[in-house]
């Protein structure tokens, strides 16, 4: 296979009008392949060099990001009197304080709650088998307390850290689904009056983001923090621009 063959394979791409982002993914998993074949000493080159690739429409995301105001309500909204409701505190908690992926919090487990050099830290396991540690902030940590000590789950160190209500007895091995998440975000959204487009649990890692890059947090320790591979990345969850309540528009005054 060689470089014309690849040229041809992204016209034929093209002219199946795919989003300029998909080709481009498809493109970077082919070249990723042959980086492989070539360390593994099978091939002598890779095709992929050099193919241009769609350029970007925009330097920002399509995942929406929420305002502070509306973070709190949502923080706000679970009844925390309930063991439903701590629960649910604690997952939005330490989604908004975070900045996880919806399925790296599913994979959360007791013994991932650690002490590192007198902090407690969240283990956590990312894409790709990576692992990362993220100091835990306080306020999702007085959630987590609150809701283990409602569950009484506290000492099973292997098993899940959220789980299902209903599956909430000593020695339950069932954690939150990913879909569980979703309609659990969703319930709260509505509550609140959160009506945005594309809105979901992975809006809540954009929001996270933004919202370190505004308090002066380093770009390049954010990439780290969420687990990204390449800054670039990063920078697509940036909404800092796309802020209303920012806009010259609220400066005018007559």
């Amino acid at each position: 296979m060689g470089r014309a063959h690849v040229l041809a394979w992204r016209r034929d791409l093209e002219r199946r009008s795919l989003a300029g982002t998909t080709i481009r993914r498809k493109l970077s998993a082919l070249s990723s392949l042959f980086e492989a074949l070539c360390e593994a000493n099978a091939i002598q080159g890779n095709p992929v060099d050099g193919v241009e690739r769609p350029r970007m429409g925009s330097q920002e995301g399509r995942t929406p990001a929420i305002g502070d105001e509306q973070a709190r309500a949502l923080l706000s909204a679970p009844d925390t009197t309930t063991l439903q409701g701590r629960r649910d505190h604690a997952i939005l908690a330490t989604l908004l304080y975070h900045g996880l992926r919806r399925a790296e919090l599913c994979c959360l487990r007791l013994a991932d709650l650690q002490q590192r050099r007198g902090l407690r830290h969240l283990q956590v396991h990312g894409k790709g088998n990576k692992i990362r540690y993220v100091p835990l902030h306080h306020a999702a940590a007085s959630a987590i307390t609150a809701y283990l000590k409602a569950a009484g789950h506290g000492n099973a160190k292997a098993g899940p850290l959220f789980r299902p209500v209903s599956n909430n007895t000593q020695g339950a091995v069932r954690a939150i689904t990913p879909d569980g998440v979703y309609k659990l975000l969703a319930k709260y959204s509505s509550k609140v009056g959160i009506n945005v487009e594309g809105f979901g649990p992975h809006a809540l890692r954009a929001t996270a983001i933004t919202n370190a890059l505004e308090n002066n947090a380093d770009l390049g320790k954010v990439q780290e923090w969420v687990g990204h591979a390449n800054v670039a990345t990063t920078r697509l969850y940036d909404r800092r621009q796309g802020r209303t309540e920012e806009s010259p528009t609220f400066k005018v005054a007559y």
